[in-house]
């Protein structure tokens, strides 16, 4: 059971069922993640709306190096969230069990490297900190791009804007009054949409939690736990694979 499970989550035939529960298991990661790095490094890398508002702030005021920082990282979250989409339509075109599962495998390792790196940050900051900036800038559009590829565009992950905006846009369609309003132009609210955008923004808020807690305690080997999750996301339609290809 908890392989089929675990397969469901990632397999090419999707529903809106196993859509919400990996968008809630990486909304968890990326939130960790976020808020990890931030202890890390000092900035957020999940969205991109604060960084290309840096970009023009230090672009009139002069600051070169902080321009460069700045497209450095907006450059990582674009190669990353392209990476994604290589990869799923590589394996797409190879009728791939893993073809969403790929980009996770990645992530995974990467945050292993995070976490290497992360020893260096104290002794080599002017070389490991940027380093670190654009490698997470890079796991979160990878994510992002994944996510959004596998629910056509209705689940993201990395960042709470968007989620923010569509449970405004449901409460308001919910609680509209339809006094007078005939049939065709009621005005109802998706609850069903709801409550997944709910859980997705609750996953992000104790993801983020949970990463802050654990970067504070454990450190740069709180990465460990992030990576495994998104391992056992991964793992099963990969393994499908390589029994297919041997046989």
């Amino acid at each position: 059971m908890p392989i089929n499970y675990l397969r469901g989550l990632t397999k090419p035939e999707r529903s809106d069922v196993t859509n919400g529960r990996l968008g809630r298991s990486l909304a968890f990661v990326a939130g960790a993640a976020n808020a990890g790095g931030f202890l890390a490094v000092g900035q957020y890398t999940s969205h991109m709306s604060g960084i290309v508002s840096s970009l023009g702030d230090n672009l009139a005021l002069g600051d070169i190096n902080v321009v460069v920082a700045g497209l450095s990282s907006l450059l990582s979250f674009l190669v990353g969230a392209a990476t994604s989409a290589i990869l799923i339509n590589w394996g797409r075109r190879r009728h791939l069990h893993s073809q969403y599962a790929m980009p996770l495998m990645l992530e995974a390792s990467l945050l292993l490297l995070f976490g290497f790196l992360g020893s260096n940050l104290e002794t080599h900051r002017v070389l490991f900190v940027p380093a670190t900036v654009c490698l997470l800038c890079y796991v979160m559009g990878l994510q992002n791009a994944m996510i959004t590829k596998i629910s056509k565009a209705e689940i993201r992950t990395t960042h709470v804007t968007g989620l923010v905006t569509d449970i405004g846009i449901e409460l308001g369609k919910l609680f509209y009054w339809n006094v007078g309003a005939t049939p065709a132009n009621l005005v109802r609210g998706d609850r069903q949409k709801l409550v997944l955008l709910g859980s997705l923004l609750l996953s992000f808020l104790v993801g983020g939690l949970t990463g802050a807690m654990g970067f504070r305690h454990l450190g740069f080997v709180s990465t460990v736990p992030l990576a495994i999750v998104l391992l056992a996301l991964a793992v099963v339609p990969i393994v499908d694979d390589m029994r297919a290809y041997r046989s």
